[in-house]
């Protein structure tokens, strides 16, 4: 706004001296504009001229159109009117619809005024993902905030489950010191279910919830956000002066960092609309209208039935955590919560690990591993030795003082079950009370002592026996049948008893 001085100096400048606007504009430093306004140029401007369009037939159809359907697309009619005979670009007729397109009327909304303690709000907000070792997990946060003193709580978490989101009002209310009387969520699935007009069907894990913190779930109208505009706000609000450019280690440090940032700075700062008190002395007046909280805290864990396969592991949320060897294949039941992961067989605990939001992370337990792998190595040598003190009952005193040497039992066992198969439990017998009586123990004194044997009489070495590679005939024992009684079936040709 220039002052009546300087439209006086401009119009002399342009009508007595006869400057252009340009060198009017630089001299007195102001902007052309000014200089065209102050000389009202636009009575000397030419008329507009309205060209023809190739639209203009179908102003009226278009017009029509939007009143119908005011949502309707461009592109939608765009194919509408070509197949009417337009021939022009889409381009102009988005700019036609920019200008026929109805507008909807301002809506007026009405001040939201509770009572202390009359109503709670309750979102999710989304903080982009976070890292946790080899896994990508979405970063999300739970809120509350008390509609009348406008408290907050948040609990972030690496998901939007079931589990997190009643932890989260149980959270919230221990912090509060006591429960709304109602709170107001979105159509979320963890709360709602189904909806057809007035008739919701919440869902029930949220009434047991409601019915051990006695409150009334009111989900908001569909596409009304304003019906929780605090919620909304304090989600804004923490995602722009809270989580904005802050460090942190892992979910459980920012959520240590929030509780401080809150009682500091959120809960320090004056309450909207109401200059004369903060949240934080706001929050201590509505604390004692606050419905009081039951004696235990709501249950929040996830419990489900599993199975293990072939290992003795439990698959869950993309991790594998260990079983005692004993419980493959048994029917397991699996408490999560957040911190830790326990699996129950009845109603007796088997196995207690760290909850690990990584993928692919295996969390075993020592001792399970230490009872298996045990278990593995009775298994065979105990086999074996059964085997052969069924066969030679002699070989219990061969292990006996194996063991006081502290040798290991196994390979032994397997090199007699050798001699066994090859020479007959006979030979083993006689074999193995000579390397006792020697003091020579071990598989390899008695196999010598059978050696020594077979040379003394002159005997040529045995054959090996290749089997096939089936277990129905590897596993099958067969006991020989002594030889001389075939001998009596055979006589020489110059026998005179022969017929």
């Amino acid at each position: 706004m220039i002052s009546p001085e300087q439209v006086a100096e401009i119009r002399r400048l342009f009508f007595a001296e006869h400057w252009p606007v340009g060198t009017i504009a630089a001299q007195l430093g102001v902007h052309p504009d000014t200089v065209h306004r102050a000389l009202a140029t636009e009575r000397f401007a030419r008329p507009a001229v309205v060209r023809p369009s190739q639209l203009d037939p179908y102003r009226a159809f278009v017009q029509e159109t939007l009143q119908r359907y005011p949502r309707l697309r461009a592109t939608r009619l765009f194919e509408m009117v070509r197949q009417r005979g337009y021939g022009g670009s889409v381009v102009q007729l988005r700019r036609l619809v920019r200008t026929l397109r109805p507008r909807p009327a301002a809506e007026a909304y009405l001040r939201l005024n509770l009572l202390p303690a009359e109503q709670a709000q309750v979102d999710w907000g989304a903080f982009g993902t976070v890292q946790i070792g080899h896994a990508t997990r979405p970063l999300s946060a739970f809120v509350m905030v008390l509609s009348w003193s406008r408290a907050l709580h948040a609990l972030f978490t690496v998901d939007q489950t079931l589990e997190s989101f009643l932890r989260g009002h149980v959270e919230a209310f221990a912090y509060f010191q006591g429960a709304p009387r109602a709170v107001a969520y979105d159509n979320l699935r963890s709360a709602v279910l189904e909806r057809r007009g007035e008739a919701i069907r919440f869902h029930p894990r949220l009434l047991e919830l409601c019915g051990h913190y006695p409150f009334v779930p009111r989900p908001c109208a569909p596409a009304r956000a304003n019906e929780k505009g605090r919620v909304e706000r304090a989600i804004r609000y923490l995602r722009d002066a809270f989580f904005a450019a802050r460090p942190f280690r892992d979910v459980a440090d920012l959520n240590a960092q929030f509780a401080h940032w809150r009682e500091t700075v959120a809960h320090a700062r004056r309450v909207p609309g109401d200059p004369d008190r903060t949240v934080a002395e706001a929050l201590a007046l509505e604390r004692a209208r606050l419905l009081p909280l039951p004696e235990h805290p709501f249950e929040t864990d996830l419990v489900r039935a599993v199975t293990s396969g072939k290992t003795p592991y439990v698959r869950f949320d993309r991790n594998l955590y260990s079983i005692p060897h004993t419980l493959v294949g048994v029917p397991l039941t699996l408490v999560a919560g957040p911190e830790s992961l326990r699996l129950f067989h009845g109603a007796a605990e088997v196995a207690c690990h760290t909850r690990s939001y990584d993928a692919g992370f295996i969390a075993e337990n020592p001792a399970h591993l230490h009872d298996l792998v045990a278990a593995k190595r009775r298994a065979a040598p105990l086999t074996r030795r059964d085997r052969l003190q069924q066969a030679v009952p002699e070989v219990a005193l061969l292990f006996e003082r194996l063991a006081l040497r502290g040798e290991p039992l196994g390979p032994h066992a397997t090199r007699l079950l050798r001699l066994l198969d090859d020479y007959g439990p006979a030979e083993l017998a006689a074999a193995l009370r000579l390397a006792l009586a020697r003091d020579a123990l071990g598989a390899g004194a008695v196999a010598h002592c059978r050696e020594q044997r077979r040379r003394a009489r002159g005997q040529r070495p045995p054959v090996p026996v290749v089997l096939p590679n089936d277990p129905r005939v590897r596993d099958l024992d067969v006991t020989p049948h002594p030889l001389e009684s075939s001998d009596g079936l055979t006589r020489p040709d110059d026998d005179p008893d022969a017929v």
